[in-house]
Protein backbone atom coordinates (compact mmCIF):
# COMPACT_ATOMS: atom_id res chain seq x y z
CA UNK A 1 0.00 0.00 0.00
CA UNK A 2 1.48 3.47 0.85
CA UNK A 3 5.07 4.09 1.39
CA UNK A 4 6.45 4.58 4.76
CA UNK A 5 5.94 8.28 4.99
CA UNK A 6 6.28 8.69 8.30
CA UNK A 7 8.50 11.24 9.63
CA UNK A 8 10.72 11.72 12.72
CA UNK A 9 8.92 12.67 15.34
CA UNK A 10 10.00 15.75 16.92
CA UNK A 11 11.12 16.55 20.23
CA UNK A 12 11.73 19.19 22.54
CA UNK A 13 15.56 18.57 23.20
CA UNK A 14 15.55 20.22 27.02
CA UNK A 15 12.66 18.32 28.48
CA UNK A 16 13.65 15.51 26.61
CA UNK A 17 16.52 15.78 28.81
CA UNK A 18 14.77 16.61 32.08
CA UNK A 19 12.93 13.16 31.80
CA UNK A 20 15.29 10.91 31.30
CA UNK A 21 17.99 12.12 33.08
CA UNK A 22 19.06 9.14 35.67
CA UNK A 23 20.22 9.26 39.64
CA UNK A 24 23.38 7.74 40.47
CA UNK A 25 21.64 4.45 40.98
CA UNK A 26 21.02 4.26 37.48
CA UNK A 27 17.09 4.40 37.92
CA UNK A 28 15.12 6.76 35.73
CA UNK A 29 13.59 9.87 37.63
CA UNK A 30 9.48 9.74 38.10
CA UNK A 31 7.72 11.02 35.04
CA UNK A 32 4.61 13.19 34.19
CA UNK A 33 1.48 11.12 33.20
CA UNK A 34 0.21 11.43 29.58
CA UNK A 35 3.41 12.81 28.48
CA UNK A 36 5.69 9.96 26.16
CA UNK A 37 8.98 12.23 26.10
CA UNK A 38 9.48 11.03 29.77
CA UNK A 39 9.74 7.56 28.60
CA UNK A 40 12.81 7.51 26.18
CA UNK A 41 14.94 5.62 28.62
CA UNK A 42 13.68 2.58 26.55
CA UNK A 43 13.19 1.82 23.25
CA UNK A 44 11.28 -0.93 20.88
CA UNK A 45 13.92 -3.20 21.20
CA UNK A 46 13.40 -3.42 25.15
CA UNK A 47 10.03 -5.38 24.07
CA UNK A 48 11.50 -8.29 22.85
CA UNK A 49 9.77 -8.44 19.58
CA UNK A 50 10.72 -10.45 16.50
CA UNK A 51 14.00 -8.36 14.47
CA UNK A 52 11.17 -8.26 11.68
CA UNK A 53 8.91 -5.95 13.01
CA UNK A 54 11.56 -3.81 14.83
CA UNK A 55 13.10 -3.79 11.78
CA UNK A 56 9.96 -1.67 10.43
CA UNK A 57 9.39 0.10 13.43
CA UNK A 58 12.48 1.79 12.27
CA UNK A 59 11.32 1.82 8.93
CA UNK A 60 8.15 3.58 10.10
CA UNK A 61 10.77 5.98 12.01
CA UNK A 62 9.09 5.59 15.12
CA UNK A 63 12.33 6.06 17.87
CA UNK A 64 10.41 6.00 21.15
CA UNK A 65 7.53 4.11 22.43
CA UNK A 66 4.92 6.45 23.51
CA UNK A 67 4.11 5.97 27.94
CA UNK A 68 0.71 3.78 26.43
CA UNK A 69 3.35 1.62 24.27
CA UNK A 70 5.33 1.19 27.02
CA UNK A 71 2.72 0.66 29.77
CA UNK A 72 0.89 -1.88 27.18
CA UNK A 73 3.21 -3.45 25.19
CA UNK A 74 4.54 -6.10 27.65
CA UNK A 75 1.59 -7.52 28.77
CA UNK A 76 -0.16 -7.44 25.53
CA UNK A 77 3.22 -10.00 23.90
CA UNK A 78 2.42 -12.03 26.42
CA UNK A 79 -0.87 -13.07 25.67
CA UNK A 80 -2.46 -11.08 28.75
CA UNK A 81 -5.87 -9.49 28.14
CA UNK A 82 -6.16 -5.50 28.40
CA UNK A 83 -8.43 -3.07 28.41
CA UNK A 84 -6.70 0.24 27.58
CA UNK A 85 -7.70 3.54 27.34
CA UNK A 86 -5.54 6.66 26.24
CA UNK A 87 -6.07 9.68 24.33
CA UNK A 88 -5.69 10.15 20.86
CA UNK A 89 -2.31 10.33 19.13
CA UNK A 90 -0.44 8.29 21.54
CA UNK A 91 -0.24 5.08 19.26
CA UNK A 92 -2.66 2.73 20.48
CA UNK A 93 -3.09 0.85 17.29
CA UNK A 94 0.80 0.24 17.18
CA UNK A 95 0.40 -1.88 20.47
CA UNK A 96 -2.22 -4.53 19.16
CA UNK A 97 -1.05 -4.50 15.93
CA UNK A 98 2.77 -5.54 17.12
CA UNK A 99 1.92 -7.66 19.91
CA UNK A 100 -0.61 -9.72 17.52
CA UNK A 101 2.33 -9.75 14.83
CA UNK A 102 4.51 -10.86 17.24
CA UNK A 103 2.76 -13.88 18.07
CA UNK A 104 1.50 -14.49 14.44
CA UNK A 105 2.23 -18.10 13.75
CA UNK A 106 1.27 -18.61 10.10
CA UNK A 107 2.08 -22.44 9.43
CA UNK A 108 -1.67 -22.51 8.85
CA UNK A 109 -3.80 -20.95 6.45
CA UNK A 110 -6.45 -19.52 8.86
CA UNK A 111 -7.72 -16.33 10.21
CA UNK A 112 -6.00 -16.15 13.97
CA UNK A 113 -6.09 -12.48 14.44
CA UNK A 114 -9.83 -10.43 14.39
CA UNK A 115 -9.87 -6.83 14.56
CA UNK A 116 -13.13 -4.64 14.71
CA UNK A 117 -13.86 -1.27 14.78
CA UNK A 118 -16.87 0.97 14.06
CA UNK A 119 -16.46 2.63 10.88
CA UNK A 120 -14.62 1.37 7.32
CA UNK A 121 -12.19 4.15 7.29
CA UNK A 122 -10.90 3.17 10.44
CA UNK A 123 -11.05 -0.56 9.37
CA UNK A 124 -8.80 0.38 6.06
CA UNK A 125 -6.86 2.49 8.09
CA UNK A 126 -5.88 0.03 10.92
CA UNK A 127 -4.70 -3.14 7.86
CA UNK A 128 -2.63 -0.75 6.46
CA UNK A 129 -0.86 -0.74 9.48
CA UNK A 130 -0.40 -4.63 9.62
CA UNK A 131 0.95 -4.32 6.52
CA UNK A 132 3.27 -1.69 7.00
CA UNK A 133 4.91 -3.73 10.06
CA UNK A 134 4.73 -6.70 8.71
CA UNK A 135 6.37 -5.14 5.62
CA UNK A 136 9.50 -8.03 6.79
CA UNK A 137 7.01 -10.70 7.44
CA UNK A 138 5.55 -11.55 3.74
CA UNK A 139 4.10 -14.87 4.29
CA UNK A 140 1.33 -12.88 7.30
CA UNK A 141 -1.74 -11.65 5.24
CA UNK A 142 -4.01 -9.38 5.96
CA UNK A 143 -7.62 -8.59 4.37
CA UNK A 144 -10.27 -5.76 5.56
CA UNK A 145 -13.76 -6.42 5.04
CA UNK A 146 -16.79 -3.74 5.36
CA UNK A 147 -20.21 -3.22 3.95
CA UNK A 148 -20.40 -1.10 1.05
CA UNK A 149 -17.78 -3.63 -1.31
CA UNK A 150 -19.61 -6.62 -2.78
CA UNK A 151 -19.44 -9.73 -0.41
CA UNK A 152 -18.70 -11.79 -3.32
CA UNK A 153 -15.24 -10.43 -3.26
CA UNK A 154 -14.77 -11.06 0.61
CA UNK A 155 -15.48 -14.39 -0.12
CA UNK A 156 -13.15 -15.23 -2.84
CA UNK A 157 -10.36 -13.58 -0.64
CA UNK A 158 -11.31 -15.99 2.22
CA UNK A 159 -11.97 -19.64 -0.38
CA UNK A 160 -8.50 -18.76 -2.11
CA UNK A 161 -6.39 -16.84 0.05
CA UNK A 162 -7.32 -17.00 3.38
CA UNK A 163 -5.62 -14.04 5.21
CA UNK A 164 -4.25 -14.35 8.77
CA UNK A 165 -5.38 -11.05 10.13
CA UNK A 166 -8.31 -9.63 9.02
CA UNK A 167 -9.81 -6.01 9.93
CA UNK A 168 -13.17 -4.84 9.85
CA UNK A 169 -17.08 -3.59 11.02
CA UNK A 170 -18.92 -5.72 12.73
CA UNK A 171 -22.34 -6.01 10.36
CA UNK A 172 -20.11 -7.67 7.21
CA UNK A 173 -17.70 -9.51 9.76
CA UNK A 174 -21.41 -11.56 11.03
CA UNK A 175 -22.17 -11.42 7.94
CA UNK A 176 -19.18 -13.19 6.56
CA UNK A 177 -19.44 -15.70 9.58
CA UNK A 178 -22.66 -16.60 9.97
CA UNK A 179 -22.51 -17.60 6.14
CA UNK A 180 -19.67 -19.83 6.87
CA UNK A 181 -17.32 -18.14 5.06
CA UNK A 182 -15.15 -16.56 7.72
CA UNK A 183 -14.47 -19.17 10.26
CA UNK A 184 -13.54 -18.03 13.64
CA UNK A 185 -12.72 -21.22 14.93
CA UNK A 186 -9.17 -20.64 14.84
CA UNK A 187 -8.80 -16.96 16.29
CA UNK A 188 -6.10 -16.34 19.09
CA UNK A 189 -6.28 -12.49 19.21
CA UNK A 190 -10.02 -10.59 19.01
CA UNK A 191 -9.49 -6.68 19.07
CA UNK A 192 -12.13 -3.98 19.61
CA UNK A 193 -10.43 -0.69 18.65
CA UNK A 194 -12.40 2.66 19.62
CA UNK A 195 -14.44 0.10 21.79
CA UNK A 196 -16.78 2.67 23.47
CA UNK A 197 -17.93 3.48 20.36
CA UNK A 198 -18.62 -0.44 19.15
CA UNK A 199 -20.01 -0.94 22.35
CA UNK A 200 -22.29 1.63 23.07
CA UNK A 201 -24.79 0.99 19.70
CA UNK A 202 -26.99 -1.51 21.02
CA UNK A 203 -26.78 -3.05 17.58
CA UNK A 204 -23.39 -3.38 16.94
CA UNK A 205 -23.07 -4.63 20.60
CA UNK A 206 -25.22 -7.69 19.68
CA UNK A 207 -23.28 -8.09 16.51
CA UNK A 208 -20.07 -8.20 18.71
CA UNK A 209 -21.55 -10.49 21.57
CA UNK A 210 -22.43 -12.92 18.19
CA UNK A 211 -19.46 -12.56 16.43
CA UNK A 212 -17.24 -13.16 20.06
CA UNK A 213 -19.73 -16.60 20.90
CA UNK A 214 -18.14 -17.63 17.63
CA UNK A 215 -14.70 -17.96 18.53
CA UNK A 216 -12.98 -19.91 20.78
CA UNK A 217 -13.05 -19.01 24.95
CA UNK A 218 -8.95 -19.23 25.22
CA UNK A 219 -7.81 -16.42 23.29
CA UNK A 220 -6.37 -13.42 23.78
CA UNK A 221 -8.85 -10.08 23.91
CA UNK A 222 -7.42 -6.51 23.61
CA UNK A 223 -9.86 -3.21 23.91
CA UNK A 224 -8.62 0.21 22.76
CA UNK A 225 -10.34 3.57 23.34
CA UNK A 226 -9.60 7.40 23.60
CA UNK A 227 -12.87 7.33 25.72
CA UNK A 228 -13.62 4.98 28.23
CA UNK A 229 -16.37 6.22 30.78
CA UNK A 230 -17.64 4.42 33.75
CA UNK A 231 -20.76 2.88 32.30
CA UNK A 232 -18.68 1.33 29.24
CA UNK A 233 -16.05 -0.17 31.43
CA UNK A 234 -17.63 -3.03 33.24
CA UNK A 235 -19.13 -4.07 29.74
CA UNK A 236 -16.10 -4.05 28.25
CA UNK A 237 -14.77 -6.16 31.11
CA UNK A 238 -17.17 -9.00 30.34
CA UNK A 239 -15.61 -9.65 27.33
CA UNK A 240 -12.45 -10.42 28.88
CA UNK A 241 -10.77 -12.83 31.88
CA UNK A 242 -8.64 -10.88 33.97
CA UNK A 243 -7.53 -8.09 32.21
CA UNK A 244 -5.09 -5.46 32.85
CA UNK A 245 -6.78 -2.20 32.89
CA UNK A 246 -4.38 0.94 31.58
CA UNK A 247 -5.78 4.36 32.47
CA UNK A 248 -3.23 6.88 30.51
CA UNK A 249 -4.54 10.29 31.57
CA UNK A 250 -7.58 8.66 32.67
CA UNK A 251 -10.64 11.64 31.63
CA UNK A 252 -8.23 14.75 33.09
CA UNK A 253 -6.74 17.23 31.68
CA UNK A 254 -6.74 17.43 27.57
CA UNK A 255 -2.94 18.84 27.07
CA UNK A 256 -2.15 16.33 24.20
CA UNK A 257 1.65 17.18 24.41
CA UNK A 258 2.33 19.75 21.84
CA UNK A 259 -0.88 21.01 20.82
CA UNK A 260 -2.09 24.64 21.50
CA UNK A 261 -6.09 25.38 21.52
CA UNK A 262 -8.17 28.19 20.75
CA UNK A 263 -11.49 29.54 20.49
CA UNK A 264 -13.09 32.31 18.27
CA UNK A 265 -15.96 34.12 19.44
CA UNK A 266 -18.20 35.27 16.01
CA UNK A 267 -21.63 34.80 14.23
CA UNK A 268 -22.44 33.06 11.86
CA UNK A 269 -22.18 34.47 9.44
CA UNK A 270 -18.24 35.58 10.38
CA UNK A 271 -17.43 32.20 9.90
CA UNK A 272 -16.18 31.86 6.44
CA UNK A 273 -14.03 35.31 6.67
CA UNK A 274 -12.25 34.32 9.29
CA UNK A 275 -11.42 30.86 7.93
CA UNK A 276 -10.13 32.15 5.15
CA UNK A 277 -8.21 34.86 7.36
CA UNK A 278 -6.38 31.79 9.19
CA UNK A 279 -5.76 29.53 6.12
CA UNK A 280 -4.14 32.58 5.19
CA UNK A 281 -1.84 33.13 8.14
CA UNK A 282 -1.62 29.89 9.51
CA UNK A 283 1.63 27.61 8.74
CA UNK A 284 0.34 24.18 8.14
CA UNK A 285 1.28 20.80 6.48
CA UNK A 286 -2.38 19.28 6.49
CA UNK A 287 -5.34 21.20 7.62
CA UNK A 288 -8.64 19.54 8.55
CA UNK A 289 -11.77 21.29 9.22
CA UNK A 290 -14.64 20.07 10.72
CA UNK A 291 -18.32 21.09 10.10
CA UNK A 292 -21.60 19.29 11.57
CA UNK A 293 -23.35 18.44 8.39
CA UNK A 294 -22.98 16.58 5.49
CA UNK A 295 -24.65 19.80 2.95
CA UNK A 296 -22.51 21.86 5.19
CA UNK A 297 -19.37 20.27 3.88
CA UNK A 298 -20.27 20.13 0.68
CA UNK A 299 -21.13 23.86 0.82
CA UNK A 300 -17.74 24.69 2.88
CA UNK A 301 -15.45 22.56 0.33
CA UNK A 302 -16.80 24.55 -3.20
CA UNK A 303 -16.39 27.98 -1.21
CA UNK A 304 -13.21 27.10 -0.11
CA UNK A 305 -12.09 26.31 -3.54
CA UNK A 306 -13.71 28.96 -5.13
CA UNK A 307 -11.55 31.24 -3.04
CA UNK A 308 -8.31 29.12 -4.41
CA UNK A 309 -7.96 26.88 -0.92
CA UNK A 310 -8.37 23.74 -2.57
CA UNK A 311 -9.82 21.52 -0.92
CA UNK A 312 -10.89 17.58 -0.74
CA UNK A 313 -14.26 16.47 1.26
CA UNK A 314 -15.27 13.09 3.32
CA UNK A 315 -18.52 12.76 4.92
CA UNK A 316 -21.40 10.12 5.23
CA UNK A 317 -22.87 10.83 2.12
CA UNK A 318 -20.17 9.45 -0.08
CA UNK A 319 -19.85 5.89 -1.43
CA UNK A 320 -17.51 4.11 0.21
CA UNK A 321 -15.15 3.49 -2.55
CA UNK A 322 -15.14 7.46 -2.96
CA UNK A 323 -14.49 7.84 0.91
CA UNK A 324 -11.57 5.40 1.02
CA UNK A 325 -9.84 7.19 -1.95
CA UNK A 326 -10.40 10.43 -0.63
CA UNK A 327 -8.50 9.11 2.48
CA UNK A 328 -6.16 8.05 0.79
CA UNK A 329 -5.14 11.06 -1.28
CA UNK A 330 -5.25 13.22 1.84
CA UNK A 331 -2.79 10.66 3.26
CA UNK A 332 -0.76 10.41 0.83
CA UNK A 333 -0.43 14.45 0.59
CA UNK A 334 -1.93 15.08 -2.48
CA UNK A 335 -4.50 17.35 -0.68
CA UNK A 336 -3.77 19.45 2.00
CA UNK A 337 -6.89 20.62 2.89
CA UNK A 338 -9.77 18.16 4.08
CA UNK A 339 -13.30 19.25 5.03
CA UNK A 340 -14.80 16.64 6.75
CA UNK A 341 -18.31 15.61 9.07
CA UNK A 342 -17.57 13.48 12.81
CA UNK A 343 -17.22 10.21 10.76
CA UNK A 344 -13.18 11.45 10.10
CA UNK A 345 -13.31 12.76 14.18
CA UNK A 346 -11.89 9.47 15.69
CA UNK A 347 -9.34 7.43 15.29
CA UNK A 348 -7.73 8.32 12.22
CA UNK A 349 -4.28 9.11 11.93
CA UNK A 350 -2.67 11.42 9.46
CA UNK A 351 1.05 12.22 10.36
CA UNK A 352 1.04 15.50 9.00
CA UNK A 353 -2.19 17.51 10.09
CA UNK A 354 -1.11 19.87 12.41
CA UNK A 355 -3.97 22.83 11.91
CA UNK A 356 -7.47 21.42 13.05
CA UNK A 357 -10.36 23.71 12.95
CA UNK A 358 -13.61 23.77 14.21
CA UNK A 359 -16.07 25.63 11.66
CA UNK A 360 -18.76 24.09 13.50
CA UNK A 361 -18.38 23.86 17.48
CA UNK A 362 -19.08 19.98 18.53
CA UNK A 363 -21.98 18.70 20.23
CA UNK A 364 -20.04 17.47 23.21
CA UNK A 365 -16.97 17.22 24.94
CA UNK A 366 -15.39 13.37 24.16
CA UNK A 367 -15.74 14.50 20.36
CA UNK A 368 -13.86 17.69 20.68
CA UNK A 369 -11.49 15.18 22.69
CA UNK A 370 -11.55 13.30 19.09
CA UNK A 371 -11.32 16.21 16.90
CA UNK A 372 -8.43 18.01 18.39
CA UNK A 373 -6.73 15.04 18.35
CA UNK A 374 -5.92 14.60 14.33
CA UNK A 375 -3.81 17.54 15.15
CA UNK A 376 -0.40 17.05 17.44
CA UNK A 377 -0.36 13.20 17.25
CA UNK A 378 2.14 11.02 19.16
CA UNK A 379 4.78 14.24 20.06
CA UNK A 380 3.94 16.55 17.21
CA UNK A 381 3.03 19.66 17.36
CA UNK A 382 -0.34 21.29 16.54
CA UNK A 383 -2.91 24.01 16.59
CA UNK A 384 -6.32 23.75 16.94
CA UNK A 385 -8.77 26.28 16.50
CA UNK A 386 -12.57 26.31 17.25
CA UNK A 387 -15.48 28.63 16.38
CA UNK A 388 -17.81 29.35 19.24
CA UNK A 389 -21.04 31.19 17.67
CA UNK A 390 -23.94 30.00 19.91
CA UNK A 391 -25.18 29.88 23.41
CA UNK A 392 -25.15 25.98 22.94
CA UNK A 393 -21.53 26.21 21.57
CA UNK A 394 -20.27 28.82 24.52
CA UNK A 395 -22.38 26.47 27.08
CA UNK A 396 -20.15 23.28 25.33
CA UNK A 397 -16.92 24.76 25.59
CA UNK A 398 -17.53 25.45 29.40
CA UNK A 399 -18.01 21.89 29.65
CA UNK A 400 -14.60 20.96 27.96
CA UNK A 401 -12.57 23.42 29.68
CA UNK A 402 -14.23 22.02 33.04
CA UNK A 403 -13.82 18.05 32.41
CA UNK A 404 -10.66 18.62 31.02
CA UNK A 405 -9.34 20.57 33.49
CA UNK A 406 -7.96 23.08 30.37
CA UNK A 407 -7.96 26.68 29.75
CA UNK A 408 -8.73 27.65 26.02
CA UNK A 409 -7.77 31.15 25.42
CA UNK A 410 -9.37 33.69 23.04
CA UNK A 411 -7.60 33.54 19.55
CA UNK A 412 -4.86 36.25 19.91
CA UNK A 413 -4.27 37.96 16.73
CA UNK A 414 -0.91 36.72 16.18
CA UNK A 415 0.11 33.31 16.64
CA UNK A 416 3.80 32.39 16.75
CA UNK A 417 4.40 29.63 14.65
CA UNK A 418 7.11 27.79 16.32
CA UNK A 419 4.27 26.99 18.82
CA UNK A 420 2.14 24.91 16.12
CA UNK A 421 4.69 24.40 13.24
CA UNK A 422 8.10 22.22 13.40
CA UNK A 423 11.25 24.17 12.50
Amino acid sequence: MADNEDELVDYDEEEEAANVSADKSGEAKDTKKGHYVGIHASGFKDFLLKPELLRAIVDAGFEHPSEVQHETIPQAVLGGDIVCQAKSGMGKTAVFTLATLHQLSVEDDKVACLVLCHTRELAFQIAHEYERFSKYLPQVKTAVFYGGVNIKTNREILKNDCPHVVVGTPGRILGLARDKDLKLDSIKHFVLDECDRVLESLEMRRDIQEIFKLTPHEKQVMLFSATLSKEIRPVCKKFCQDPMEIFVDDETKLTLHGLQLYYAKLSEAEKNRKLNDLLDALEFNQVVIFVSKVARAKELNRLLTDCNFPSICIHGGMKQDERIKQYKSFKDFNARILVATDLFGRGIDIERVNVVINYDFPDESDQFLHRVGRAGRFGTKGIAVSFVSSDQDKEILSQIQSRFEVNIPELPDEIDMSTYAAA
